[in-house]
């Protein structure tokens, strides 16, 4: 079953945000955690939604960064001087980044593009949603174990779409918040977003995919229950692998990643649907992919 309305996805997880930006609370006893940061636009909607679904606020301890993309932690900011009690919690290279003065400018440039789009810019004036930085309060590693009241939280290190990149197991539920690290939803398909590194993050899908998941929780285009949340990771290492072939059969033949670049955004721009990425978008993390790629291969014709 695919749950891309607010809601819940299980008795103890709560979609909040849009279809393309989706966080979750996470509801242990007497504690709950935000696990996600999603788009800056999400926070007038998530502020009626915490109301709709009787989220006692106080309860949150955690607000849990999965990586750092601008459209990942652009809420951080709002809801931690909302939630001062709750925790700013990521991983090592998540903090590193989050406190770059470049970052944190491409970041608020980013958020603001957002509200003017959605046409926030006097909710955004009201609600103070500027972004000047996160401070990542604890850090976290592969292995970590962290609580949610009754609830267990396992950390995994799972670098490829960015290298700051961590998911969360919660074996109770069953449940792997992957973020972009899974890959994401497009319909019945799996769209391959290997921005930093592809070998590794072909090597974090099949890490995720050891887990027993029966809920897979993705931040674009919501989350995944029964035979759907057993099989994502399974058709996501799958979408991976085709994609790598077609990307390495574009450089083969075309000898110029700019040409790649510009063939593979057209085949994605008429496969996915008109609501997915913008062309820009696409062709940027079809351009990261494709310069990994070609260096890959071309280290490996050089040993040969």
């Amino acid at each position: 079953m695919i749950i891309n309305k607010p809601g819940n996805v299980t008795d103890r997880i709560v979609l909040l945000g849009r279809n393309e930006s989706s966080v979750y609370i996470l509801k242990g006893k007497d504690e709950y955690a935000l696990l996600g940061g999603g788009m800056v636009c999400i926070v007038p909607e998530m502020l009626e939604q915490l109301k709709t679904f009787g989220i006692k606020e106080e309860k949150i301890k955690r607000i849990i960064i999965l990586h750092s993309h601008f459209d990942h932690c652009g809420t951080v900011p709002f809801f931690k001087k909302r939630w001062p009690w709750a925790k700013v919690t990521a991983s090592a290279r998540a903090k590193e980044l989050l406190s770059l003065p470049k970052v944190i400018r491409t970041v608020d440039f980013m958020n603001q593009a957002l509200l003017q789009k959605y046409g926030l810019q006097k909710e955004a004036e009201e609600l103070g949603l500027g972004f000047s930085g996160i401070d990542v309060e604890e850090v976290v590693k592969d292995d970590d174990i962290l609580s949610c009241g009754d609830l267990t939280m396992k950390v995994i290190e799972v670098p490829g779409h960015s290298s700051c990149s961590i998911a969360v197991c919660v074996p109770e539920e069953k449940a792997m918040f992957a973020s972009d690290a899974g890959g994401i939803p497009v319909g019945d398909k799996v769209f391959t977003a290997a921005n930093s590194n592809f070998d590794k993050y072909q090597e974090s899908l099949s890490k995720m995919a050891a887990y027993p998941i029966e809920v897979h929780l993705a931040e674009h285009y919501g989350a995944m229950t029964g035979e759907d949340g057993r099989n994502f990771l399974q058709k996501a290492m799958v979408a991976a692998k085709e994609s790598r072939s077609i990307l390495e059969e574009s450089i083969l033949r075309t000898k110029d990643v700019k040409k790649s670049v510009e063939e593979i955004t057209d085949r994605l721009m008429d496969e996915t649907p008109e609501d997915f990425l913008s062309r820009d978008v696409i062709s940027i993390v079809v351009g990261q992919m494709l310069k990994y790629l070609s260096r890959q291969m071309a280290q490996v014709e050089v040993k040969g």
